[in-house]
């Protein structure tokens, strides 16, 4: 049942006033179970979409990065401290939807053989909640790794191009080296920010947005039982 479809419902019993507790309960179940089956719809969609977009970072990191530096210079090499904070960020994103998905299919799963609905909400509401935090420190995390290197590579392609043109460090000329920086700080933020808000609206669409839905549930189930 639509949630459009659930709300004309409990307008149109109301209106009749042939609205009793056990009616409202058995609406309140009905959403919740509406929400929940949309739920597991998105856990499904959000492991294809993470594990690709796990494989496209890995594959950037060990294969994509390496190939494009030795291309530039063969003197050049990606840090093992920033290849492993790339595979880093990206087993922390993977753990945390791995951890999500269990805690909450245990819910549910407790909740299929004795359901309490409104213990049911309450703790749904909190993993959605602490796997919101977790996601936010991974993506964090990710974005940080990916900055680094970006900051990494481009000082370092950097100071080697002044070597190959055997031009001494002090005498480049102040306005250039502002203006690298300045055009390096620019392509940084903008594809470090397309990502973020990619990624975090990506995460609203498929989980955030249920966490008020399954809390307006959960506040009418609690009225009642007051």
């Amino acid at each position: 049942m639509e949630l459009k479809d659930l709300k004309n419902t409990w307008d149109k019993l109301a209106s009749n006033k042939e609205l009793d507790e056990g009616q409202i309960r058995e609406l309140l179940d009905k959403r919740t179970r509406n929400l929940l089956d949309r739920i597991d719809r998105n856990i499904k969609i959000g492991f294809v979409v993470l594990f690709v977009l796990i494989l496209i970072f890995a594959l950037d990191d060990f294969l994509f990065s390496p190939l494009l530096i030795k291309g530039v210079s063969e003197n050049l090499t990606i840090p093992n401290w920033l290849l492993f904070l790339g595979g880093f960020s990206n087993a922390l994103i993977f753990t945390t939807f791995i951890y999500f998905v269990i805690k909450y299919y245990r819910v549910k799963k407790s909740c299929d053989i004795t359901c309490n609905l409104q213990e049911t909400l309450m703790r749904i509401i909190d993993i959605l909640k602490i796997y919101q935090r977790m996601f936010y420190l991974a993506l964090f995390t990710l974005l940080f790794a990916m900055g680094s290197g970006f900051v990494s590579g481009m000082y370092k392609g950097f100071l080697d191009g002044v070597k190959q043109q055997g031009i001494p460090f002090s005498e480049i000329q102040t306005d250039q080296l502002v203006l690298a920086i300045l055009i390096g700080l620019v392509i940084l933020i903008i594809s470090v920010g397309a990502i973020f808000i990619f990624l975090r609206w990506g995460f609203r669409r498929l989980y955030g947005n249920y966490i008020q839905k399954l809390k307006l549930t959960l506040n009418e189930l609690k009225e009642i039982n007051d």
